[in-house]
């Protein structure tokens, strides 16, 4: 029997090894997990009340099992108790508080228990495993890694990465790019997650990023730090736009990323599948960015409103096709690598459109100042388009401009102040009439045009306000504009659709984020006035 259980502890030291080599796991974790199937083998032998106890040397492979009782006085628990007189025989001079160890012979695993041992070993083993592979994954995000498809679960790829596995999802995955089981493959890695059946690998091989890291194995200044890729922009599988720029003057960063006969460049386009890819010289200065990545589109002007984080750009009638692209890639890769709007007009629509603008303004100022259409049109040509540029500008530079004088610039401030106030006394009873509590009206930073747009909104009471999100209220709405170039019947190219995120309430204003949180704590601030006096008014003694 000696010998059997010597062999069992030596085929147990053994399975020990094996595990923790194949799996790369700490050796101590399989000797803990066999500790505790056995422990769990011997509570049910000797019942579950015991409290026992399980040492496997892992050296010697000699087992230990024992039970752990308390000396007490008067035996209540006859599982985890002993009296003084048995403890004494167990451990001499115990006493009474003590706990002791009695040992117990090793069991003689049976089918069933061995069966269980198995599964809790089986168990702690993986969750070790999964520990272990969460842990070298984790800070690994941004990383490309190189592994073989295992296999394709519903469109997903599932990669084997040698020590865990990774997912591609569908809509990481380049378009029209096959996967095959037994292929090498690269991606990045995106982010680690920790769940209940282990950490989740997320992959992608359509990510901007993923090309940023492609180019930095190839092009060794880009590996350095002498050139930076500033900005990249994908439509996976088709086309793509990087911004990048040279801390050395003496090296060209296009050039380098193209490399000897586009050697460099090449060997990215073919890993993305045929990915065309513009290598654009990046700038600081947005208009010349903007004119950089229309390429190879030839544009006439740019136009900025950095408000609206918009930009206009003016091309010649034969390069509107090439300046939109394909349904619209060009210019949309563009205000992606841009980080702005970018509506694209020829210079006939960009003519139209400003004298459009012109006559409307004209006339605004013809009849909210009740002055001559001579006159209206001279303040337009000024630059000026609101009638609060005209009545609080400085007196001194109205009179300046050419045919008038100070009496003229007077009576036109005062106009315009006239004007603005009708404005206003208009929009407060539009604002009454739609049920907006004056109460709005005291909030920095609103004005009555914004207040008829909450109204409208059915915004009507300083709770209604309270309960917005600063971005509910302010966020700017992002357009996307497509148009059709009506010349080229043959091409049928997008050009008049316009697609819109939705935006905060009054995300047209232009308010900025701080503005929108001092608008959001002073509707909330009767809130916290309300507080204390429900507290005083639950203290409050009862009258007699």
């Amino acid at each position: 029997m000696a010998s059997a259980i010597s062999a069992n502890r030596a085929e147990l030291l053994a399975i020990a090894n094996a595990v923790a080599t194949e799996k790369m796991i700490d050796k101590s974790i399989v000797i803990e997990a066999m500790e505790e199937a056995i422990q769990k083998s011997a509570r049910n032998r000797y019942g579950a009340e015991n409290d026992i106890r399980a040492k496997l040397d892992p050296r010697t492979g000699d087992l230990r099992l024992w039970r752990v009782v308390e000396v007490v006085e008067v035996v209540e628990d006859y599982f985890k108790q002993v009296d003084l007189k048995a403890a004494e025989k167990l451990q001499p001079g115990a006493t009474v508080g003590d706990f002791i160890v009695d040992p117990l012979p090793p069991v003689d695993l049976g089918r069933i228990d061995a069966q269980s041992a198995k599964q809790v070993i089986f168990q702690k083993v993986r969750d070790a495993e999964r520990d272990r592979q969460y842990d070298e994954f984790k800070d690994r995000a941004g990383e490309v890694i190189t592994g073989v498809i295992k296999s394709v679960e519903f469109g997903h790829v599932i990669v084997n990465l040698g020590r865990a596995e990774g997912v591609i999802r569908r809509d990481q995955q380049i378009p029209r790019e096959v996967p095959r089981v037994g292929e090498r493959v690269r991606a990045l890695i995106m982010k680690v997650e920790r769940q209940n059946r282990g950490p989740q690998i997320f992959l992608s091989r359509a990510h901007p990023d993923f090309m940023k890291k492609l180019f930095a194995q190839e092009v060794p200044e880009i590996y350095d730090g002498i050139i930076t890729i500033m900005a990249a922009a994908r439509d996976p599988g088709s086309r793509a736009k990087i911004g990048v720029i040279s801390r050395d003057s003496s090296i060209d960063p296009v050039g380098a990323c193209v490399g000897m006969k586009g050697s460099r460049v090449q060997a990215v386009v073919q890993e993305l599948q045929g990915e065309k890819i513009d290598i654009i010289p990046w700038s600081d200065d947005t208009a010349t960015f903007v004119v950089n990545a229309l390429q190879p589109a030839t544009v006439s002007r740019v136009v900025i409103d950095e408000e609206e984080s918009r930009i206009e750009v003016v091309v010649p009638d034969d390069q509107l096709s090439l300046a939109i692209g394909r349904r619209g890639q060009n210019v949309r890769l563009a205000s992606s690598l841009t980080g702005s709007a970018i509506d694209i007009m020829t210079e006939a629509e960009a003519s139209e459109k400003r004298q459009k603008e012109f006559a409307e303004r004209s006339k605004m100022f013809e009849e909210e100042l009740d002055v001559d259409e001579t006159l209206s049109q001279l303040l337009v040509a000024e630059g000026f388009s609101e009638l609060d540029e005209v009545a609080y500008i400085d007196l001194a530079e109205l009179a300046a401009i050419e045919g008038f004088d100070e009496e003229l610039g007077q009576e036109l401030q005062s106009r315009a102040t006239e004007a603005i106030e009708r404005r206003e006394e208009a929009l407060r009873e539009q604002r009454r009439g739609l049920g907006v509590e004056d109460a709005l009206a005291d909030i920095p930073h609103l004005t009555e045009a914004m207040l008829v747009v909450l109204g409208k909104a059915g915004i009507k009471t300083l709770d209604d306000l309270a309960d917005l999100a600063t971005d509910e209220l302010i966020a700017k709405k992002r357009v996307e504009q497509r148009r059709r170039n009506d010349k080229a019947p043959r091409e049928r190219t997008e050009r008049s659709e316009r697609t819109e995120d939705k935006g905060g309430v009054l995300g047209e204003f232009g308010l900025n984020e701080e503005q929108g949180n001092e608008i959001i704590m002073a509707a909330r601030a009767h809130w916290f006035d309300e507080e204390p006096q429900a507290e005083e008014a639950a203290h409050a003694e009862p009258s007699q």
